[in-house]
């Protein structure tokens, strides 16, 4: 075992045991007690949903039966034939111990997954060493704040999350850097960073990393050794990889950053070869700690087009699809329609990675997400779980399938008309040039919403959120679901607008009037002519 951090056998990786107990395992050991696991413990949400896709392709090297892997691509090339065999891994249980020695033993992986590592370290370029260099040559390294999500860099950085400047760096664990650097790989900024030279030209831009501002759905096993086998994308369109060797970026020579692509296999190169970013970081004497980092562009290439199979995807003003994009303010139950409803009825497509689950589908959804703009700005990560709502996908039990979305949608336009009644609702109450004679039509300034509509909606959305899971009991039936969330809005209302005892006759006709926008969502729609 080559000196550094080597990330088989070093306890990076936070776990809890299906006792309860936490811990922390090397790679090794988290696929040899996989089916001990009970859930992973990553603190920083950006890199449990990169490690997810690190973890997924290995899963697919180690898992077999009868003498043929999950990343097989002859058996994938028939998805009925694929599914058989993973049906047959799930039913294993774990993973075998002699596979997990065999891939993390094999020879040309020596060292490659070291940290550390002077010649090859994991997932890092070590190059940048001598390319990213200021113009007389001396190295430029871009420093340890900006590696760590959450630290404010530059001289004038804003501190938020402690006082950390670049003026006087702090150290971070080797372990916590090894997530840092998963995340910056998977959700790194777009524009500026620090130069790499390799030619006479010396470039100090880059785009963003492939899964910047989005949110990432798994199917969550009882315990990781599900987890992880249900990870490994289904095959979509195998086609010619059969003809081309599929590689993660350990498992094959550093690319030449002014080359071309490499071509987009399954699943390796699909889930880890995608990077915009190249990174380097720099270890502490001893080895324990990293005291600096360089993060600069890995290519200028054109990203290869490609359907992310953890991501939902959802349909644009001109009909194309995209990613739906992280909101930390949309709780996840919004979500739930997009990921129970088959693809070809709706304005989504499901993630792929949730398509021909095995049965019984009595796991929840894990989802990690990360709120930011295309470029630099981040705002929040969060993560969440649902119940066991895979049961309710579609081909499984359709009524309660659409029974959800029927909820969901019901929810979400009570949420619009709320909105819409509270801007109402201060308009009349502030303005008093506001016709309130029946037939008026009372114009609306985007620039003034006024504070009742933004407080009426932090009220309505966890409120709601406790009535969907009410409705979604047995024997509730659909048609409730209107009354229930009017009921809760109104509620909102209210409370944001605040006592009746204290308003006056504007505010009392405001509140009058935002109700009744709301009520009428119950009344039956005019009959066409």
């Amino acid at each position: 075992m080559s000196g550094g951090y080597d990330l088989r056998c070093e306890p990076w990786i936070p776990v809890r045991l299906l006792t309860g107990e936490s811990t922390r395992v090397g790679l090794r050991e988290l696929f040899e007690r996989a089916h001990e696991i009970g859930d992973v413990e990553v603190p920083l949400p950006p890199a449990a949903a990169g490690l997810m896709r690190v973890l997924a392709p290995i899963a697919a090297r180690i898992a077999a039966d009868g003498g043929k892997q999950l990343d097989d691509p002859k058996t994938a090339a028939i998805i009925d034939d694929w599914l058989d065999l993973r049906e047959r891994v799930l039913k294993a249980g774990r993973f075998d111990p002699t596979a997990v020695d065999a891939y993390f033993g094999r020879p040309d992986l020596e060292g490659r997954f070291d940290l550390l590592h002077p010649q090859r370290p994991f997932l890092q370029d070590p190059r940048l060493l001598a390319e990213c260099v200021d113009a007389k040559g001396a190295p430029n390294p871009s420093g340890i704040n900006k590696l760590v999500m959450g630290r404010p860099t530059g001289i004038n950085g804003a501190v938020l999350f402690g006082h950390f400047t670049d003026t006087a760096p702090v150290p971070v664990p080797a372990a916590e850097a090894a997530w840092h650097l998963i995340a910056q790989l998977y959700y790194g900024p777009a524009g500026q960073c620090t130069p790499r030279r390799i030619t006479t030209e010396r470039t100090g831009s880059g785009d963003a990393a492939p899964l910047r501002k989005s949110v990432s759905y798994f199917a969550w096993g009882p315990e990781l050794f599900t987890t992880l086998v249900l990870a490994v994308p289904v095959p979509q369109d195998v086609g010619d990889w059969e003809e081309v060797d599929d590689a993660c970026p350990w498992e094959e020579d550093l690319p030449d950053p002014l080359g071309p692509l490499a071509p987009l296999t399954w699943p390796g190169r699909m889930l880890t070869g995608r990077f915009r970013h190249a990174a380097l970081l720099v270890p502490s004497p001893d080895g324990r700690s990293v005291t600096d980092a360089y993060l600069t562009w890995s290519t200028h290439q054109p990203p290869h087009q490609a359907r992310d199979p953890y991501q939902v995807l959802e349909r644009r003003f001109d009909g194309q699809f995209q990613p739906r994009e992280a909101d930390a303010a949309r709780a996840l139950w919004r979500d739930l329609d997009a990921l129970l409803l088959k693809d070809s009825r709706h304005d989504h497509l499901r993630p792929p990675a949730l398509e021909h689950l095995p049965r019984p589908l009595r796991w929840p959804v894990r989802a990690y997400g990360f709120d930011q703009d295309g470029q630099q700005k981040d705002s929040v990560w969060f993560k969440a779980t649902t119940p066991p709502v895979l049961q309710w996908q579609e081909e499984s039990d359709a009524h309660m399938a659409h029974h959800i979305h029927h909820c969901h949608t019901t929810a979400e336009d009570v949420g619009k008309r709320l909105d819409y009644a509270a801007r109402i609702a201060w308009k009349i109450a502030t303005d008093p040039a506001v016709d309130l004679s029946p037939k008026a039509k009372i114009t609306l300034d985007r620039r003034k919403p006024g504070p009742w509509a933004s407080a009426a909606s932090s009220r309505y959305w966890p409120a709601a959120e406790t009535t969907f899971w009410q409705l979604t009991r047995p024997g509730t039936g659909s048609d409730r679901a209107g009354r229930a969330f009017v009921d809760v809005a109104l509620t909102a209302l209210d409370e944001a607008i605040g006592p009746s005892n204290r308003a006056d006759i504007r505010v009392a006709r405001a509140r009058h009037k935002a109700r009744n926008l709301i009520l009428a969502l119950l009344r039956p729609a005019p009959a066409a002519d």
